[in-house]
């Protein structure tokens, strides 16, 4: 196990930060016009849907040529998290159904770690 991610975690936590922060240090922040809190309050998920595809949909080639598309278990876990998050309307019980989806798969042997 590896903490190299953990950096990424802690840049990411501090680049998001100011935005989920506003309501709690600018006065009046609930007189700001619709479309500037639709903004503010989607862009929590916006970075963490970056990030996910980032990590899913292209990985390191094997061979260190640099990255490659990926097609596997992590693509159905994406689907039934945005299923779960249009139908929910919670974006945790998405991730962590997308969570249970890819260690099951990996627990059995189903994907690669």
């Amino acid at each position: 196990m590896t903490t190299g991610l953990v950096g990424l975690a802690v840049l990411m936590a501090l680049a998001t930060y100011p935005s989920r922060a506003i309501p709690l240090l600018a006065p009046g922040f609930d007189r700001l016009p619709a479309r500037a809190l639709e903004y503010l309050r989607l862009v929590g998920p916006a970075v963490l849907a970056s990030i996910a595809a980032s990590q899913i949909f292209v990985n390191p080639a094997a061979n260190g040529s640099g990255p490659s598309f990926h097609v596997g278990v992590e693509w159905l876990a994406v689907g039934v998290c945005v299923v779960i998050v249009a139908w929910r309307r919670s974006l945790l019980l998405g991730i962590v159904l997308a969570v249970l989806i890819v260690a099951g798969a990996r627990g059995l042997g189903l994907a690669a770690a």
